[in-house]
């Protein structure tokens, strides 16, 4: 596919903070010094990999082991995705997808991924995965860097998501500490928000009484701001 060959232009551009340009002060210095910093580029990764072991070992078993053991996912309410997973058998043939864009904390311990599925039925749709960096922090120098994710889902469209000539990436800014009083909040009854260790990303999946849900992601700005970057409403059932 075109998208899989403009992984390669993915990768140069990831590095680059949201809507391109050249590093910040900061990120050049964290980079120097050895300092967490943001790399999209491994989220593409991540996804590659992650959708090549649905193909070669069944699609229920690659989500079983990418998820971190407390990651949740709508059924339709919010649940433990390793309780639900574990009693689900592979299909004969594993959902391919294909990511989109990719946002990412300052600190690159955090990144939601969307993009879009197809499976066996010629059904297409969108999807959103939330990954967080194992052990961020408190990893040993020469222990390999590992991604789970911690909230995956994925709605169906009328219409297939246009094919990007790359993927997308932004990231959030490294300019201003983030005062936790200041971090967005969710709108629904019920769900769960979490936040990178800087506080530069927030993501909210949550769900109302009348099953209506709703997922967002928001990344900080330069001037100490969130700016919502993604978000999507499923309306509550008709019947």
């Amino acid at each position: 596919m075109r998208l899989f060959a403009a992984f390669g232009i993915a990768l140069l551009l990831a590095s680059c903070a949201a809507g391109g340009g050249r590093p910040s002060d900061r990120e050049r210095y964290n980079r120097v010094m050895g300092n967490p910093v943001a790399n999209p580029s491994a989220i593409v990764q991540a996804e590659l990999a992650f959708a090549r072991l649905a193909q070669e070992k069944g699609q229920w078993t690659a989500f079983r082991e990418t998820a971190s053991d407390d990651a949740i996912m709508f059924t339709p309410d919010l649940v433990n995705a390793q309780e639900w997973l574990k009693s689900k058998a592979d299909p004969p043939q594993a959902v391919t997808w294909q990511p989109h864009h990719i946002y990412m904390s300052c600190d690159g311990s955090m990144a939601v991924s969307t993009g879009a599925w197809q499976n066996a039925k010629g059904e297409s749709g969108h999807f959103t995965t939330i990954w967080q960096q194992q052990d961020f922090g408190q990893r040993r120098p020469d222990k390999p860097i590992e991604w789970k994710w911690v909230f995956d889902d994925g709605q169906a469209l009328d219409t297939p998501l246009p094919e990007p000539d790359y993927v997308e990436t932004d990231v959030a800014s490294c300019k201003t500490k983030i005062p936790t009083g200041s971090l967005p909040t969710g709108s629904t009854e019920k769900g769960k928000t979490a936040t990178s260790p800087d506080r530069s990303l927030v993501w909210h999946a949550g769900f109302n009484a009348d099953g209506s849900r709703v997922v967002s992601a928001d990344l900080a700005q330069d001037d100490g701001s969130f700016k919502r970057v993604h978000e999507y409403t499923i309306p509550a059932p008709t019947s």
